[in-house]
């Protein structure tokens, strides 16, 4: 294993055990995002940060807000790598109450505001908020049944974009028709869609180039999620590095994660191993800014777009297993 990577890989599990030991009763699905998102600043989680943004979280907002329902620790993760935690909550509170102007609130909602908030001046917050949720009725006049509130997260990504609107729905679209023949989930497809009309290229290339990642590491062995993981492969696919190197990144880190206490027999299930391993090979790339000249999208988006994207499928896994322990419960 290269370097870099092997280092990436030892202190994402030294983060993940960070937080996981500092918020011990939180969901299982949300230690691996939150250890990303600190691995990839090249930083040590610190319990006693963590804590402290947590509370600045109780602080600003209600007990029943969405910032601190299932996608709160990210959100804390979030805060704990910006140089000023209660700043950055205060900014993505603001795009939030925009947002809500237009969409219901929802758990996927503060990750959307995270994403704006990172990326736009506050200035443009209202003009954003109302692009965003231009953009995502555009998608869901295309496929009403299939959009929903995941949806305005990717929504708001793609409004960041320097695309026109109807570019944006024309690539998606385009990227849907040539991949759903191939997947059973017509809702995992369209986030991977999305991901893929944010970045460059003919729509049919960027499509046969994540189906050819897909099929070459399930004909190795190593399956790649289906369901709501599957948007993270498209990253991955549009990454400036040749497939091989990718494929054989990929394998290596897995195999490494498969050793590590909580990826085992017991642990979280071979998909969302496989997506951890692919956010971490992601953030040892792009990390580097000289291979964004060569890159599908520039850095910030890229691993914003893996990121939010993989919280999506913790988020879903979170709802799954907790709806699925209560309907046990109650028999």
């Amino acid at each position: 294993m290269r370097s870099s990577l092997a280092t990436m890989c030892s202190r994402f599990i030294e983060n993940r055990d960070i937080v996981k030991s500092t918020f011990v009763w939180d969901s299982t699905y949300m230690y691996p995002i939150c250890a990303a998102i600190i691995t990839e600043k090249g930083m040590r989680a610190d319990p006693e940060r963590l804590r402290n943004c947590r509370e600045i979280l109780k602080d600003q907002t209600g007990v029943f807000s969405n910032f601190r329902s299932t996608a709160k620790l990210p959100m804390i993760a979030m805060m704990s790598v910006d140089s000023n935690p209660s700043s950055k909550l205060k900014h993505a509170i603001d795009v939030y109450e925009r947002l809500k102007e237009h969409f219901w609130g929802s758990q996927y909602l503060p990750v959307a505001s995270m994403a704006i908030s990172d990326m736009v001046d506050p200035g443009y917050y209202k003009e954003m908020a109302s692009h965003t949720r231009h953009i995502y009725n555009l998608l869901k006049s295309k496929h009403p049944f299939l959009t929903s509130a995941e949806d305005s997260v990717f929504s708001a990504m793609l409004a960041v974009s320097r695309k026109t609107d109807e570019r944006i729905v024309a690539e998606t679209e385009a990227c849907y028709s040539y991949l759903k023949p191939h997947f059973f989930s017509g809702n995992a497809v369209q986030s991977l869609s999305h991901v893929l009309a944010l970045c460059e290229g003919p729509a049919e290339e960027k499509s046969a180039a994540t189906l050819d990642l897909f099929s070459e590491l399930k004909a190795r062995g190593y399956k790649y999620g289906t369901e709501y993981e599957l948007a993270t492969l498209g990253i991955l696919a549009m990454l400036p590095v040749d497939k091989e190197v990718v494929i054989q990144d990929l394998i290596e880190v897995d195999d490494f994660l498969a050793n590590q206490k909580g990826y085992g027999f017991f642990g979280l299930g071979r998909k969302q191993r496989l997506m951890h391993a692919g956010l971490i090979v992601t953030g040892d790339y792009l990390k580097d800014t000289r291979m964004m000249h060569t890159t599908a999208t520039h850095s910030a988006l890229a691993l914003i777009a893996a990121q939010q994207a993989a919280m999506c499928a913790a988020i879903a896994a979170s709802s799954a297993a907790a709806a699925s322990s209560t309907s046990s419960g109650g028999n």
